[in-house]
């Protein structure tokens, strides 16, 4: 059997342009051989579609969107995500997460989806009602099983099985099917292909046959999907995998003693962050209706590593570096900022702030007579820049990227209404020590990110001789902690058994419960690790546990 893999890039609430895409896909695969068609979960309305469940029209517009479309369908069956209204129901929820079976104009079968995710990014059972169990498709003599997504994450080794009261594939596997479809939206972060393979393959060998998993691909607002579709035989393991990060239709033969694996398929470490946050980066803009960014260049790491990814995902010439300094900045500090730019190819001016940091001071000498000068000035700095770096993002209709990294914003080691100002966050899940591994491998084919900025030591630069180090302990240190507080939710006594100073632990825990406030103003930022400040992470702003 040859099964085409439709693994799209869809945007959420844009029935007619997914409706585009799903069909061209089709048509596209129906002319290479494809015998049958696996699209992405909630391929009709993008995923996640989120409280736009809840607009009086929106489901039956996606209904109406994937009838038009199942009459394209000819006699080659698409499997193709969509939401299903229940009708009037007394109790539960009112939608399915559903998938239908179209095939010679019309939809001949509805899976649901059993298992709903109500955890990290996920919340599904806020919207869909579970299935009693996974479908079985009877289709030119063979039991095909249809599972959505979550359905396949059952395996012991995961912690969100404990979760579940019910098994799909092991409900498939007494079934003996004779194919197991997976329609998916798995949102990438570093090692979750890791988790994802195996899983795949272990569907395969419990239901003794072939298992197709089709994921979607492309940045929606902070989730990134990596694609990375595969098929798995029960004998021979791993048989297929598609590009990574990008759009890719492919046709599978499940037959074939040979499988395909794109040169792009499974990126891991550095490789794949630069292409997730690229991606992420290109697709928040775009489908936002960006062409242009912008980006303010300090002539450190961070800023550098998002004007580089930035340059990637629009190209140079819709990328627009603005440097601004101060009268504490350096004049190396200054001289990086434009040698990356020169490396970088993009447009890039020098607007000095003394004058507008000056004019703030005076406005408020009378009010803070006789009270030393202290953060409140070396803020001020950092606001006269947001100031202006917002109003050149309005001017020129470009889309501000903030540049805080994740270490510096869970200890609020940031500037509300200065530095944070912007419209997308795009490295602020990755650890420090991570935008110094990334800035590397941006270099690997020569230097885009001058050696100078990645060497010297980090600093905001609003004081004389400052060093982030003054204010925080080492970023391996710091990273570390943050890792075990923040992502895997360890008490203070736990981290310091791990072998950190305790004062430290408790001063690092203290700024992280402390800043909540900022962080729940910051602009949206795109996910890289298993928990990232946002959607995923719901910590009260006002509560005073201490673990």
């Amino acid at each position: 059997m040859k099964i085409g893999i439709a693994q799209i890039n869809t945007i959420v609430g844009d029935l007619s342009g997914n409706s585009v895409r799903i069909l061209a896909a089709y048509r596209s695969l129906v002319e290479d051989g494809a015998e049958l068609i696996l699209f992405p979960e909630l391929a009709v309305c993008g995923y996640p579609p989120r409280d736009l469940l809840f607009k009086s029209r929106f489901v039956s517009d996606t209904e109406d969107a994937l009838e038009a479309i199942a009459t394209e369908i000819g006699s080659v069956p698409a499997v193709i995500g969509f939401v299903q209204d229940r009708g009037p129901c007394i109790m539960g929820r009112p939608y399915y997460n559903a998938a239908a079976w179209c095939e010679s104009g019309t939809v001949q079968t509805v899976a649901r989806k059993s298992l709903l995710p109500s955890y990290d990014v996920f919340d599904e059972e806020r919207y869909f009602e579970p299935a009693d169990g996974p479908t079985v498709h009877l289709w030119q003599g063979k039991k095909i099983g249809i599972t959505i997504c979550e359905d396949i994450w059952t395996h012991p080794d995961l912690k969100t099985s404990r979760r579940y009261c019910q098994d799909p594939v092991g409900t498939l596997a007494k079934q003996k099917i004779d194919l197991l479809l997976n329609l998916s939206a798995s949102p990438w972060h570093e090692g979750k292909n890791e988790a994802r393979e195996p899983l795949v393959q272990d569907a395969a060998e419990r239901c003794g046959c072939p298992a197709v998993y089709c994921n979607a691909v492309g940045g929606n607002d902070e989730l990134i999907f990596d694609g990375g579709s595969l098929v798995a035989q029960h004998e021979r393991g791993l048989i297929a995998g598609l590009a990574a990060f990008e759009e890719a239709c492919q046709v599978i033969d499940l037959d074939s003693t040979s499988g395909y694996v794109s040169e792009h398929f499974n990126l891991k470490g550095n490789a794949a962050t630069q292409a997730a946050l690229t991606l992420g980066l290109r697709d928040y803009a775009h489908k936002s209706g960006f062409k242009k960014a912008l980006v303010g260049l300090s002539g450190g790491i961070d800023s550098a590593v998002v004007a580089a990814l930035a340059a990637d995902a629009l190209g140079p010439e819709n990328v627009i570096g603005i440097a601004l300094p101060s009268a504490i900045s350096s004049q190396h500090s200054r001289d990086d900022a434009a040698a990356l730019a020169r490396n970088l190819g993009i447009e890039y001016h020098e607007i000095a702030i003394a004058e507008t940091v000056a004019s703030a001071e005076a406005a408020l000498s009378d009010l803070f007579a006789g009270r030393a000068a202290d953060v409140t000035e070396e803020n001020i700095q950092a606001r006269a820049r947001g100031l202006l770096l917002m109003a050149m993002s309005n001017k020129f209709g470009a889309l501000l990227l903030t540049t805080g990294n994740k270490s510096e914003i869970a200890v609020g080691y940031c500037t509300l209404y200065g530095d944070m100002c912007g419209g997308l966050a795009a490295i602020s899940d990755l650890p420090k020590m991570r935008v110094y591994a990334l800035a590397r491998h941006i270099n690997l084919n020569g230097e885009r990110i001058p050696l100078n900025t990645i060497e010297k030591p980090p600093s905001a630069e609003l004081r004389p001789d400052q060093k982030d180090e003054d204010s925080l302990p080492p970023y391996p240190v710091l990273d570390g902690i943050l890792r075990l507080y923040v992502e895997a939710g360890l008490s203070r006594a736990e981290i310091a058994e791990k072998g950190y100073d305790r004062d430290v632990v408790d001063e690092i825990v203290r700024k992280v419960d402390l800043n909540e406030y900022k962080r729940k103003q910051a602009a949206p930022g795109l996910k890289t690790t298993p928990l990232a400040f946002g959607i995923g992470r719901r910590i009260p702003i006002v509560q005073k546990y201490v673990s």
